[in-house]
C-alpha cells in the first residue's frame, strides 16, 4: 500500500484521516508511515470524513479518508455528499473483504461497489491487495485518484481495496519513484473563459445601465468581480461565502432584496449571478424574478433552481471579469448605482442603530460582531440554518477573513468536525453555529477537542432549532416536539466533558472581547450566547421594520 500512498502524495495529498479497523490495517500503516502525510485519527468514521472535508476546503488539496469495511464505509456518505455538491476534493480509501467472502454471510461484509453512487467522480474496485498487478500499478491507482479528485470541478474519488488475511503486512514493499507535488490551492484545470462567452456577455452588459451582480458561494478568489461591478455602475450583493463581502459590495444588500417597496421602484434589467444560488428566500426570489438572468457557473453547479437563466456560462469569474473590464466603458457613479448605495447606507444605519441599542446579544448582532472582530487571516466557518442567514444579513463588508460553510447540501451534520479540520490546516479558526449543530456532532467534539487544535466556537443557544420559528411549522401544535426539539442541556458541561473550555456572553458588547480572549488562550472554546427563540423572532421583525421605515423616509 505504500505505492498507493506514494501516488496520492505525488498529486498534492498531505493529510489523511484514519479510523481504527482490522481490515484497513495496511492502509492505515501506509499512510502513517509516509513522511509526507500528516495522519489524523478519529474513532467515528462520520466525524473523520467531515474533518477531512474541512481540511480539503481550507487547503484546496485532496485529503484521504481511510476506514475498514461494512458500515464504517457507509458512515462516510454524508461528507461525500457535501464534498460532491460543494466541489471539495476527497479520496475515499475503503477496505473490503475479498470476493470469496461476499454473498456468503461473512462478518462485516456489505456490497461496497459504487457505494456512493453518483456522488463520487470515479469509483475504482481495486484488485485484492497482494495479488498481481505490481507496485507500479498501485502507484498509478493513487495518482489517478488524487488527480481525479482535484481535476475541475473537484470532488470525491473512491478506491475500494479488498484484503485477505493476514492483515498485518510483512516484508519490504518496493519503493516507487516520487513525482513533484502540485503547489497548494491549485487544480489541474479550472473553468476556461472562452472568448465567445466574453463577447456575448460584454454585449449584454453594454446595453444595460440598471443591472445587479449577485454573488453566491465561490471556492476561489473572484475579487475582479468587485472591480467589474464598480465599472458597470451596478450594485454588488455578495454573500459572505463568495469571498466578495469586501469593500465595494453592499453592506445591507440582503435587506434591500427583502424590501418589496424598494425593489418595486428598482427593477433591474439584467441580473448576473456569480457562483452558487443565493441562500435567502429573498435572494432566490430576486434572481428567479429577474427580467433577464445570466449565471456565471465556474463549478458546473447549474445554480438555477427556478430554471430561469437566459444564459449560463461555465467560466472562471476572475478571468471573465478581467476580460470584460477591457471591453466595457466605465459607468462608475451612475444614478442607478447611487440610488442603491444611498438605500444601502440608510438600511445599514437603521440596522446598526437598532441592534446596538439592545443590551442582550441579539443573534444578528452576534453574527455581525463576530465577523467584524476577527483578525486578518482568520477563517470563519459558518453553520447552516440561522447562522449562515444571519451572517448574510448582518455582516459588514471587510477583507482579511475567509468564510467557509457546508452549503453544498446545507446539512448541519459533521459541522464541528469540519471546523476542526479547518483548524488543522493551520488557519486561525472561528466558527458560528447553532446549539443543535453543536450537539449533532458532539462525538466529533468529544474526540478532537483535547487533541491540540485551536478553535473558538460561538454558539447562540436558543434551546432548539430556531429556524423553524421563522417557518410555517411554527403554528403546528407539535411544533416543540417535532421541530424546535428543545434539549435542555448545559453546554458548559458538554464542553467540560469534551475537554473544551467554556465562556458565556450575556451582553452584546461583550462578545468580541470574549472571543478574542479565548483565541489568545488557545485550545478549543465554546463561547455560549444564550438566546430566547421567541424574542429572537421578534427582534428580527423589529429590524425588518426599522429598515422599511428608513427606506420609506428616504423616499
Amino acid at each position: 500500500m505504500s505505492a498507493l500512498v506514494d501516488g496520492l502524495v505525488s498529486h498534492g495529498l498531505e493529510h489523511a484521516c484514519v479510523s481504527p479497523g482490522s481490515r484497513s490495517t495496511a492502509l492505515a500503516l501506509a499512510l502513517s508511515r509516509h513522511a509526507g502525510v500528516s495522519v489524523h485519527v478519529h474513532l467515528d468514521e462520520r466525524s473523520s470524513a467531515f474533518f477531512a472535508l474541512g481540511l480539503a476546503k481550507a487547503t484546496g488539496r485532496p485529503v484521504a479518508v481511510a476506514c475498514t469495511s461494512g458500515t464504517a464505509a457507509a458512515n462516510l456518505f454524508p461528507a461525500v455528499v457535501e464534498a460532491s455538491t460543494s466541489r471539495t476534493p476527497l479520496v475515499l480509501l475503503t477496505a473490503d473483504r475479498p470476493p470469496e467472502l461476499h454473498g456468503v454471510g461473512a462478518n462485516q461484509t456489505i456490497d461496497q461497489r459504487d457505494l456512493f453512487g453518483g456522488y463520487v467522480k470515479r469509483f475504482v474496485d481495486a484488485p485484492v491487495a497482494g495479488d498481481p498487478p505490481d507496485a507500479a500499478h498501485w502507484f498509478g491507482v493513487g495518482l489517478e485518484a488524487a488527480e481525479i479528485a482535484r481535476r475541475h470541478p473537484p470532488g470525491p474519488a473512491h478506491v475500494n481495496v479488498p484484503f485477505r488475511d493476514p492483515l498485518a503486512p510483512s516484508g519490504d514493499e518496493p519503493e516507487i519513484g516520487h513525482h513533484d507535488s502540485l503547489p497548494p490551492g491549485t487544480s489541474r484545470s479550472k473553468a476556461r473563459t472562452r472568448r465567445a462567452d466574453v463577447e456575448k456577455l460584454a454585449e449584454q452588459m453594454k446595453e444595460v445601465e440598471r443591472g445587479v451582480v449577485v454573488a453566491g458561494a465561490l471556492r476561489e478568489d473572484a475579487s475582479p468581480v468587485v472591480d467589474l461591478a464598480r465599472t458597470l455602475g451596478w450594485p454588488l450583493v455578495a454573500e459572505p461565502t463568495s469571498g466578495l463581502r469586501i469593500p465595494g459590495a453592499l453592506s445591507a444588500g440582503a435587506f434591500l432584496l427583502a424590501s418589496e417597496a424598494f425593489l418595486s421602484s428598482h427593477v433591474p434589467e439584467l441580473v448576473v449571478q456569480v457562483g452558487a444560488a443565493p441562500t435567502s428566500r429573498a435572494g432566490l426570489a430576486f434572481v428567479a424574478e429577474a427580467k433577464r438572468l445570466v449565471i456565471e457557473d465556474p463549478d458546473r453547479l447549474i445554480a438555477d433552481p427556478a430554471r430561469h437563466a437566459s444564459l449560463r456560462l461555465e467560466a472562471d469569474p476572475a478571468s471573465l471579469s478581467r476580460a470584460l473590464l477591457t471591453r466595457i466603458d466605465p459607468r462608475e457613479g451612475s444614478p442607478w448605482w447611487r440610488e442603491w448605495e444611498e438605500a444601502d447606507r440608510a438600511a445599514r444605519r437603521a440596522v446598526d442603530g437598532l441592534i446596538d441599542s439592545w443590551d442582550e446579544p441579539f443573534e444578528g448582532r452576534v453574527a455581525r460582531d463576530l465577523a467584524a472582530c476577527l483578525p486578518d487571516g482568520a477563517a470563519l466557518v459558518v453553520g447552516s440554518s440561522m447562522p449562515i442567514r444571519d451572517l448574510d444579513a448582518y455582516m459588514r463588508p471587510r477583507g482579511g477573513v475567509r468564510v467557509l460553510a457546508n452549503r453544498g447540501a446545507s446539512g448541519i451534520d459533521g459541522f464541528v468536525s469540519t471546523a476542526l479540520g479547518v483548524a488543522a490546516s493551520g488557519a486561525s479558526t472561528f466558527a458560528l453555529m447553532g446549539d443543535l449543530t453543536l450537539l449533532h456532532d458532539a462525538s466529533g467534539l468529544l474526540w478532537s477537542a483535547g487533541r491540540g487544535h485551536d478553535a473558538v466556537f460561538v454558539v447562540p443557544n436558543n434551546d432548539g432549532g430556531a429556524i423553524f420559528s421563522f417557518l410555517e411549522q411554527r403554528g403546528l401544535p407539535e411544533f416543540d416536539d417535532l421541530f424546535a426539539t428543545p434539549h435542555g442541556l448545559d453546554l458548559s458541561r458538554v464542553a467540560a466533558g469534551a475537554g473544551a473550555r467554556h465562556a458565556q456572553v450575556d451582553r452584546g458588547a461583550d462578545l468580541a472581547p470574549t472571543v478574542l480572549e479565548a483565541s489568545r488562550a488557545g485550545g478549543v472554546w465554546i463561547v455560549e450566547v444564550p438566546s430566547d427563540r421567541d424574542v429572537n423572532v421578534a427582534r428580527h421583525l423589529e429590524v425588518s421594520a426599522a429598515v422599511a421605515s428608513a427606506l420609506e423616509v428616504r423616499g
